[in-house]
């Protein structure tokens, strides 16, 4: 029977991210592990070198059968034995006998996985670097697009298209610093057997330890008991969080930046895309939408990820089957949603006229602060200003006026100020401080550090 999948990682968001959690990816990294072992032992004169010769050879899926592995697996109900006694079949002379001494289950698990994550995580951040350097690219094309900035959802002042990228592309530089920060602790593996204590290794265990790491260029836990602390697992997962959280963030600007009533980016729409099954008319952002709903997923995963650092005693099984199922999931959805971000981003579209629009949509109440400065300087005090301002602003939204209108009626404002002072006060070009400046300053940043071209 032809098997029909279940989980959406493996059809509509599979990404290429996706075989370093396959099945066989899994079990060529165990058999990989087993044969450094074996390497390792021969080394310290603990096996014969022949065979740990043979081991090599035939520690490779083309000899190890991942048929014959979940056959085994589901005779003994042990996936690690399975590996054990399927490599052990394909061993020729007494070579078989060899295979996974003086280890422990989790000595291979735990450091297969620790390759796994190792090969995602370098994976991702190529990823990263990919939506990093189309939003270095719209910050150049767009610094100096200036629009109006919100907060609390209202008008504040103005800023520029190139400042609000310019956050979200040093928000991602964080990540990518995250990642090598993480790599550090999450790339650790161990081979000190049952509970830790290196007593089936004997005298070499610490040596055999370090030289098995270096073959597999990890890390050597320096204390363990018969797992590898889930405390840095744990971080491989939250950082996944925090990355989809970042992806989640900008779609959702993008989301509320697209609506009717705003109009000024839209994600690309193919020219036979169908926004609605009902209404014709309709343009969903529903790619960005996407983003925002895996998201939410990579984030339970922490719950997970937190709890499976409980482990009771020297070890008990309450990670493993969670595990196999939160790695997978949240490298595959965070690769997903970087390229469909990256996507949106390489096709988004600008209604300039609706962003200038927008910009003085308040007829000139949103430079209030800048005409409040000006007071200031012209003999007014602070919060005296703050209060012409505040009531002409309610004067004006409630008679539909322009601010300048209602500033000329009084006699603070008309003592201090002509007409043509009030018009330069009021435009939003001259109130965008050092925007183009710290925006440049980053594209530098961006140049030096990535050498983007």
């Amino acid at each position: 029977m032809t098997h029909k999948f279940i989980h959406p990682i493996e059809t509509r968001y599979r990404t290429k991210i996706a075989d370093i959690f396959t099945e066989e990816k899994k079990l060529a990294n165990w058999l990989r592990v087993e044969a450094i072992l074996a390497r390792i032992h021969a080394k310290l004169g603990n096996i014969p070198i022949e065979a740990a010769k043979e081991i090599e050879k035939k520690a490779t899926l083309e000899h190890v059968k991942i048929e014959r592995f979940k056959e085994l697996d589901r005779e003994i109900h042990h996936d690690l034995m399975a590996m054990v006694k399927a490599l052990t079949e394909q061993c020729d002379g007494e070579a078989g006998k060899y295979i996974h001494l003086g280890a422990t289950s989790y000595d291979i698990e735990d450091t297969a996985l620790a390759l796994q994550l190792k090969e995602a995580l370098e994976y991702l951040k190529i990823s990263l670097l990919g939506l990093l350097k189309k939003l270095w690219l719209l910050i150049a094309e767009k610094k100096n697009l200036i629009c109006i900035g919100r907060t609390h959802g209202q008008h504040a002042i103005p800023t520029t298209y190139g400042m609000r990228f310019g956050v979200w592309a040093s928000e991602i530089d964080r990540h990518i610093d995250r990642i090598s920060e993480t790599l550090r602790r999450a790339a650790c593996g161990k081979m000190s057997g049952a509970v830790g204590t290196m007593a089936s290794f004997g005298e070499k265990g610490i040596e055999i330890q370090k030289l098995v790491m270096e073959e597999l260029d990890l890390s050597p836990v320096l204390i363990a008991n018969q797992v590898i602390q889930r405390d840095r697992h744990a971080e491989v997962i939250l950082l996944t969080a925090l990355i989809g959280q970042t992806l989640s963030k900008i779609a959702r600007e993008i989301r509320i930046l697209q609506r009717n009533e705003i109009g000024e980016i839209f994600e690309p729409f193919k020219k036979n895309q169908v926004g609605s099954s009902t209404m014709p008319h309709k343009r969903n952002p529903h790619k960005s939408e996407r983003i925002c709903s895996i998201a939410r997923v990579v984030k339970s995963n922490v719950i997970i990820a937190l709890d499976n650092i409980v482990l009771e005693d020297e070890r008990d099984l309450t990670n493993s089957a969670s595990e196999r199922v939160i790695f997978a999931e949240n490298f595959v959805f965070l690769d997903f949603m970087i390229i469909e971000l990256t996507s949106i981003l390489a096709g988004l579209e600008f209604n300039e006229s609706q962003i200038n629009r927008n910009l003085n949509l308040t007829r000139g109440a949103c430079l209030a602060e800048r005409i409040m400065v000006e007071l200031v300087k012209r003999g007014i005090g602070r919060q005296e200003g703050h209060e012409i301002l505040r009531q002409a602003a309610i004067q004006a939204r409630k008679e539909d006026v322009f601010i300048k209108d209602i500033l000329m009626t009084n006699r603070s404002i008309k003592e201090r100020f002509t007409q043509e002072d009030l018009d330069d006060l009021l435009d939003p070009k001259g109130y965008i401080g050092k925007s183009i400046e710290q925006v440049n300053n980053l594209l530098d940043y961006f140049v030096n550090k990535y050498h983007f071209k």
